[in-house]
């Protein structure tokens, strides 16, 4: 079910204005120019109500991060938190994940972040899944050769799924778990992931990565 509109949601965005690059192919090859870092760039798609890309970044001041979120209403709960929290090496777009790579030049990004996709369940739809080859294509026209793209799902047919998609690309597999949370990863959870837990749901996790 879709949220409901927020309250104020233009005026309450455009207070966040500083975090949201509205015309982001302009930064193509130029996005470590925009931060004022020579760091790492990591990508995640579809941030939600932002609890992962925020702590990751207050965990990792030297890393960038660039938050991509489609929906407004949850995108302005993202970029709220950020602001609050201080934060200043997380930037934000409301861009669909195939307009990419028009926003990123080849190698640009280290690391890519797909936390509790959409798993779009009917098979006729599955093209639609961001594990799909049509994505991973746009994912590798701009990850570094060596990158990491980091998955994390609680749906059973999306991960086996992506499994297949993933190692049909070309990319090798490590760190798959069918049960992330009875493992000794230093795990950061996002709002969903919150959810699904206390449900007793278990969490696969997987990190695929590009031949260098």
């Amino acid at each position: 079910m879709r949220m409901r509109r927020k309250k104020n949601l233009d005026s309450r965005l455009e207070n966040c204005g500083a975090l949201l690059v509205s015309e982001p192919q302009q930064y193509k090859g130029k996005w470590r120019e925009l931060f004022g870092s020579e760091g790492e760039l990591h990508l995640e798609i579809g941030c939600g109500k932002g609890d992962f890309v925020l702590e990751s970044a207050k965990r990792r001041p030297d890393v960038m991060f660039v938050a991509v979120e489609r929906y407004k209403n949850v995108l302005l709960l993202a970029m709220e938190k950020v602001r609050d929290a201080g934060v200043k090496n997380v930037l934000f777009l409301d861009v669909d994940a195939a307009q990419l790579g028009d926003i990123f030049a080849q190698g640009e990004i280290d690391r890519i972040y797909l936390n509790f996709s959409d798993p779009w369940p009917p098979k006729k739809r599955h093209k639609r899944r961001l594990t799909h080859a049509n994505y991973l294509t746009v994912y590798d026209s701009f990850l570094k050769k060596g990158g990491e793209i980091h998955q994390k799902t609680d749906n059973t047919g999306l991960f086996e799924f992506s499994l297949c998609s993933f190692s049909q690309f070309g990319y090798t597999l490590y760190d798959v778990t069918f049960d992330l949370h009875s493992t000794d990863f230093d795990n950061i959870m996002t709002e969903y992931e919150r959810n699904f837990t206390s449900q007793g749901m278990k969490i696969y996790r997987l990190v695929a990565k590009k031949p260098e």
